[in-house]
């Protein structure tokens, strides 16, 4: 396993539970942090068979979302909607339930991909039966096996501000949404214990903008932007269906095989989906109906995401009215809590919403 996110983690710890061999190792010693939201909707932690209350900080029951700083809806979820942590004690906590499964870990250690069999470890050479590519966007196993491609980029730029900086208002328990901000993504203002986490992201070719952009959602807050701290972009890689995730003995999860959502660009769902599904085909000694298997998975909630990607860039105003709508906040409401798979689950006037949605995306 090349890399210990939350996808390598949670494949190492399925198949030690199932009595595999398991060697996890990741470049970076820990813990580390890593730049993440650190969001983890309800639908991402029914994917885990253990609890993550130690390293929850905030629990989110209410989302405000505005359009371009200007008009917005406040909505509350019937039950919490997602768990709020950061990807520094999130990790941790993941390689140690892989380590009590079973599983050897090694961090700061220099990996060098030979094939889908070898790997060199600071000059030790390990053969192993199969190999995960769990080392994110920006990892050399995907490069090195000609694994990945056809990934659109897409890129954020975060940091975190005290609670005592931020004006009075109720920042816990909440999700702060800006839409239509940037090109291809949004701006958020994220809770955590100490502090929130303020971000903005969009299209990979926002990234020279990136900062004027965070710059304005930071103004409209009374926010300076050096006032933040931990300052930190990074690359949101996002599939599309020409990627390759298996070849030979090695597949990809997570990050490394660009599933994140488009419209929200979160990961850690699809993440945990992919590690369930690489432990299974390795166990099973399938890995080549592993991309199958990811495809018809995760293809529907993709494919529903790149619309609205699509539709909100080139039709904000109407996608926020449809947004507005008490319909679709049940449906959205449904998908982070994990009650329906995608958007084409809906049923009744949620549905009717979603086509709406759809509608705009196939105009746009």
């Amino acid at each position: 396993m090349v890399g210990a996110g939350p996808a390598g983690s949670m494949t190492a710890y399925r198949l030690s539970r199932a009595g595999a061999r398991v060697l996890l190792i990741d470049k970076t010693r820990f813990p580390r942090d890593k730049p993440c939201g650190g969001g983890l909707t309800l639908r991402a932690v029914k994917e885990l068979p253990f609890s993550v209350d130690p390293v929850v900080e905030d629990v989110v029951t209410r989302v405000t979302c505005r359009l371009r700083y200007g008009r917005s809806f406040e909505r509350e979820g019937r039950t919490p909607i997602c768990l709020m942590t950061q990807r520094r004690r999130l990790d941790h906590y993941l390689v140690e339930r892989a380590q009590e499964a079973g599983a050897h870990f090694r961090d700061g250690v220099r990996v060098d991909v030979q094939s889908d069999t070898r790997l060199q470890l600071d000059g030790e050479i390990v053969t192993v039966d199969a190999l995960v590519g769990a080392d994110g966007a920006n990892g050399v196993t995907a490069k090195a096996l000609a694994l990945g491609g056809d990934i659109v980029p897409g890129v954020a730029l975060e940091g975190n501000l005290p609670y005592e900086r931020l004006p009075a208002d109720g920042w816990r328990g909440m999700l702060v949404l800006e839409l239509a901000t940037v090109p291809g993504g949004y701006g958020w203002i994220f809770p955590k214990g100490d502090h929130v986490n303020v971000g903005v992201g969009g299209w990979g070719a926002e990234g020279p903008r990136l900062r004027a952009h965070l710059r304005a959602l930071c103004e409209h807050y009374g926010i300076e932007l050096d006032e933040l701290r931990n300052l930190r972009g990074h690359r949101l890689p996002m599939r599309r269906p020409g990627t390759v995730l298996a070849r030979g003995r090695a597949l990809l999860v997570g990050d490394a095989a660009g599933v994140l959502d488009p419209v929200s660009g979160d990961g850690i769902y699809e993440g945990f989906v992919t590690a369930r599904l690489a432990a299974e085909h390795i166990l099973g000694d399938k890995l080549d109906t592993y991309a199958g298997a990811v495809h018809r998975e995760l293809d529907p909630l993709s494919s529903a995401g790149w619309g609205a990607k699509k539709a909100l860039d080139r039709f904000p105003r109407a996608v926020f009215a449809i947004m507005r709508l008490p319909v679709t906040w049940r449906v959205l409401e449904k998908l982070m809590l994990g009650e329906v798979a995608h958007p084409g689950e809906a049923r009744g006037a949620g549905r009717t919403a979603m086509k709406l949605i759809e509608g705009l995306a196939r105009a746009a």
